[in-house]
C-alpha cells in the first residue's frame, strides 16, 4: 500500500496541474473481481459528519438547524411560477438525447453507434475527447435570457454539472471543467452575468452525486466484435496521459473509479435507469468521504462565486448520500453542509434568506423545495413548494423533437392549478444555438403569457384544481413524460377547465382549448348548488377581449357565451369575481 501511495505522489509531482486544485483524491485500492463484494448495510452505517468549513451564521449543517432558522419560501418563487430549464452541456454533442456520456460505453445503445461514427471507438476516443472538441460557439446567454424572458419565464434553472462530472464553471475542485477543456469559457459565469443584468432569477443545478455509479460503463469493454475485451478509456490512468493532449488531467477525476466489485453495480451500469442496490461502498470509505466532500465543495464554490438564487440537487430519495436510491454508496451530511453554507452566505450578502435549495424527492422540510419530474399530481399539493419539470423532447438534444407551444402552455396550466411552478427544458443544439422551431414555440408561449399572465404569475390554487372529462374514474389530464407528439395532439375540449386564484384574489378559469365562436361554456364548479365559490358572481371577463360577455349563474353551473370572434390560441382564460 505504501508503494502504491508513493507512486501516486510521484505521478502528481510529474503533473503539477493538480497542485492548483484543492481537495485532491486519495489513493484507492485496486479493484476486486466484478460482483465479488456485498454492500454494507446502510441501516447499520452511521451518517458521517464531514466537518466541512462553512460560512459563519445561524445555520448549522443539520436538518434541525436548517428547519429552525429558515424563514420560509421566498415570495419571488410564488411570483415567478414559470421558468426555463437550461439543461445544456457537452452531452448535447452526441445528438443522442439524455445520458449520452454513459450510453456511449454501451454497444447496445444508439449513443454508442453515434459516438463511433463521430469520434471513434471508446477504447481510443471516449467522452474525454467529446469534452476536448465541444465548443458551443453560438451559445449566447445574454441573447437567450432575453428570449426566455420574452417567452414569459421569470426564472432559469441552469445546469452546472451533469452526471458526466464536467463542471461548467471555473471550478476550484474539478480540473475537468469548461475553462480548462473544451470551450475555454466560464459558462456559469456568463449565465450569472446575463441573468443579473436582465433581472432574471436563476439557480444552478448539480447532478454529480451519483456520478460514481453512473460512470461504471466507462470501465467495461465491447462484448463482441473486433474490439471485444479491449478496455474503454475509463480504465486509463494519469500516467497514461504522458505526451497526450490530456497530459496532467487524471481520468479518475472525470470517470471516477471502478466500483463494479460491489454486487449489482455492473448490472445497474447497463440498465436503462436503475441505480445499484442500496448499501455502502465499504472497501472505499476514504474515497467515499472524499467524493462526498468534493461534491459539496463544488456546490459551495458556485454559491460563493456566482451568488445564485437557488441550488438544485438531482436524485430519487430523501437527499444526496443517503446510502440508498441514487444516494447509494455512502451516508454523510453533505447536503446539510451545502445548505447551511448557502443560507449563511445569503444572509451575509443580502441581509435576508431569500434563496432556496431544491432537494429532489425530499419530504416536507422547511428550507427545501421539491420537484415533480415529468408527471404532475392529480390533486392540489400545498405541503411544500414544488416545481414541475419536464423537457421538450428530451433533456439533451436529439433530432426529430416535436415543438408545440400548446403542450408547453398546458403543462404550465396543469402545474399552477395544483399550486406548483413549472420549468420546461428546450434543448439547445450542440453549438449552443436554438433552432427556429424552438424560437417560434417560445414566441407563441410569450404571446399567450402576456395575454393571460394575470391568472399565472403569483397565483395559487383554488379549492379544487380542475373539472372536466373523467376517464376511468379519473380527471383527464395532460399525459406525463417528456413533452412529445402525444402531448401536442392530446385532445381537450372547452369543458376541460383548470382554476387558479390570482394575486388580485380573483378566480381564473382556464379552458384547456379554444371554444368555437358563440359556444356556451358551463363551469359546473361555479353552479349555485356546487358551493365551491361561496359567493355570488359579480363579473366575468375573458382575458384579451374588450367587449361584454353574456353569462348567467345557474344551479348546475356558471354559463358563459363566447364572443362571435375568438382569435385566441391554445387556451382561453376567464376572470371571475
Amino acid at each position: 500500500m505504501r508503494t502504491k501511495i508513493l507512486l501516486v505522489l510521484l505521478a502528481l509531482l510529474q503533473f503539477p496541474l493538480y497542485a492548483q486544485y484543492k481537495n485532491p483524491m486519495p489513493a484507492v485500492p485496486a479493484p476486486l473481481p466484478i460482483n465479488s463484494v456485498s454492500m454494507e448495510d446502510l441501516n447499520a452505517f452511521t451518517e458521517v459528519k464531514l466537518e466541512i468549513p462553512i460560512e459563519k451564521g445561524p445555520f448549522e449543517p443539520t436538518w434541525e438547524s436548517i428547519e429552525k432558522n429558515y424563514p420560509g419560501e421566498p415570495s419571488w418563487l410564488r411570483e415567478a411560477k414559470f421558468g426555463i430549464w437550461v439543461h445544456f452541456g457537452p452531452q448535447a454533442a452526441g445528438e443522442s438525447g439524455d445520458w449520452y456520456a454513459r450510453k456511449l460505453y454501451n454497444s447496445d445503445e444508439i449513443a454508442y453507434q453515434n459516438h463511433v461514427k463521430r469520434y471513434g471507438h471508446p477504447s481510443e476516443s471516449g467522452y474525454k475527447e467529446v469534452l476536448r472538441d465541444w465548443n458551443p460557439i453560438h451559445l449566447d446567454p445574454e441573447k437567450l435570457t432575453k428570449i426566455y424572458q420574452n417567452a414569459g419565464a421569470r426564472f432559469l434553472m441552469i445546469q452546472g454539472v451533469h452526471h458526466d462530472n464536467y463542471d461548467l464553471w471555473n471550478s476550484q475542485y474539478q480540473p475537468w471543467n469548461s475553462v480548462n477543456i473544451g470551450p475555454k469559457r466560464d459558462l456559469i459565469g456568463e449565465w450569472a452575468k446575463a441573468c443579473k443584468a436582465n433581472g432574471m432569477h436563476y439557480g444552478v443545478t448539480f447532478h454529480h452525486e451519483y456520478t460514481w455509479w453512473w460512470w461504471q460503463t466507462a470501465f467495461g469493454s465491447d462484448k463482441d466484435g473486433s474490439k471485444k475485451g479491449i478496455p474503454y478509456d475509463g480504465n486509463l490512468t494519469l500516467a497514461d496521459g504522458k505526451g497526450k493532449w490530456w497530459e496532467g488531467y487524471d481520468p479518475k477525476m472525470l470517470y471516477g473509479i471502478d466500483l463494479r466489485e460491489y454486487k449489482g453495480v455492473a448490472d445497474a451500469a447497463v440498465s436503462k435507469w436503475s441505480p445499484p442496490p442500496a448499501g455502502i461502498f465499504s472497501n472505499h470509505l476514504g474515497y467515499a468521504k472524499w467524493f462526498a466532500t468534493n461534491w459539496a465543495l463544488r456546490m459551495m464554490d458556485v454559491v460563493k462565486n456566482y451568488d445564485p438564487d437557488f441550488v438544485y440537487t438531482d436524485g430519487t430519495v430523501e437527499g444526496p448520500f443517503t446510502g440508498n436510491g441514487t444516494g447509494t454508496g455512502f451516508k454523510a451530511d453533505a447536503m446539510q453542509s451545502v445548505m447551511a453554507d448557502f443560507y449563511n452566505r445569503t444572509l451575509k450578502r443580502h441581509g435576508e434568506v431569500n434563496t432556496f435549495s431544491i432537494v429532489k424527492f425530499r419530504k416536507k422540510t422547511n428550507g427545501t423545495v421539491n420537484t415533480e419530474e415529468f408527471g404532475i399530481p392529480a390533486d392540489i399539493k400545498k405541503d411544500q413548494p414544488w416545481i414541475a419539470e419536464t423537457p421538450v423532447g428530451d433533456w439533451f438534444y436529439a433530432p426529430d423533437f416535436t415543438y408545440d407551444s400548446g403542450m408547453m402552455i398546458r403543462y404550465v396550466i396543469e402545474a399552477i392549478a395544483r399550486d406548483g411552478n413549472a420549468a420546461i427544458c428546450i434543448s439547445l443544439l450542440p453549438d449552443g444555438s436554438m433552432n427556429e422551431a424552438s424560437q417560434k414555440m417560445l414566441k407563441e408561449v410569450g404571446n399567450w403569457m402576456r395575454l393571460n399572465g394575470q391568472g399565472v404569475y403569483a397565483s395559487h390554487a383554488w379549492v379544487i384544481p380542475a373539472e372536466g372529462e373523467m376517464v376511468n374514474g379519473k380527471l383527464k389530464m395532460l399525459p406525463g413524460g417528456a413533452l412529445k407528439s402525444k402531448h401536442a395532439t392530446f385532445k381537450f375540449d372547452a369543458q376541460d377547465i383548470r382554476f387558479t386564484i390570482g394575486k388580485n384574489n380573483k378566480l381564473y378559469a382556464f379552458c384547456m382549448s379554444v371554444p368555437a365562436p358563440n359556444t356556451q361554456i358551463k363551469i359546473k364548479s361555479l353552479g349555485t348548488d356546487a358551493e365551491h365559490y361561496g359567493k355570488k358572481v359579480r363579473m366575468v371577463k375573458l382575458l384579451g377581449y374588450d367587449g361584454n360577455l353574456k353569462w348567467k349563474e345557474a344551479a348546475d353551473g356558471l354559463l358563459i357565451t363566447c364572443p362571435k370572434n375568438m382569435p385566441f390560441a391554445t387556451a382561453i382564460v376567464f376572470e371571475i369575481e
